[in-house]
């Protein structure tokens, strides 16, 4: 009985220094995929924010439409790029946590819950990925975690 727990031990021990490092990388990943294709599909298509413009929550729509697209397609590249290397993760994070929140206002409410209609489910699903990473950070292998080290009396 005594071996299996500690097997049990040793194992929950490997599992949760394991977890520390790559515990949250396929949040990151993953957020930072569907962000970065959002963002190149901005980059290189045309502005159609001004179509729905007055949808945008406040203070939101009251921002020039191509000022609104400006910030939403570099939030979106940028972060992308952010999330995939764990660098300004829980800015970048709450940057596009805000504009899930717009796009779910402006753009998926009134669609209902299904993804297939263009409903608020897949936005409610990158908000939920976005709260552990905002509250926790990226985790260890991330530059973040990099630079937390190299700053006086703040290793952890």
């Amino acid at each position: 009985m005594q071996a299996i727990l500690s097997f049990g031990n040793r194992l929950y021990m490997l599992l949760e220094q394991a977890g520390s490092y790559v515990g949250l990388l396929p949040l990151r990943l993953l957020l930072a995929w569907e962000f970065g294709e959002a963002g190149v599909e901005k980059f290189r298509g045309n502005n159609w924010f001004g179509d729905i413009k007055d949808d945008f929550p406040f203070p939101f729509n009251v921002i020039p439409a191509d000022l609104s697209w400006f910030l939403a397609t570099w939030s979106e590249l940028l972060g992308s790029v952010a999330l995939v290397i764990g660098l300004g993760t829980r800015l970048f994070g709450v940057s596009l946590f805000i504009l899930t929140i717009v796009a779910w206002a402006s753009v998926h409410a009134g669609n209902g819950y299904n993804v297939c209609d263009n409903g608020w489910k897949l936005p409610l699903i990158y908000m939920v990925m976005f709260v552990p990473l905002i509250l926790n950070g990226p985790g260890r292998l991330s530059f973040d975690h990099l630079i937390r080290q190299r700053v006086p009396g703040n290793a952890h």
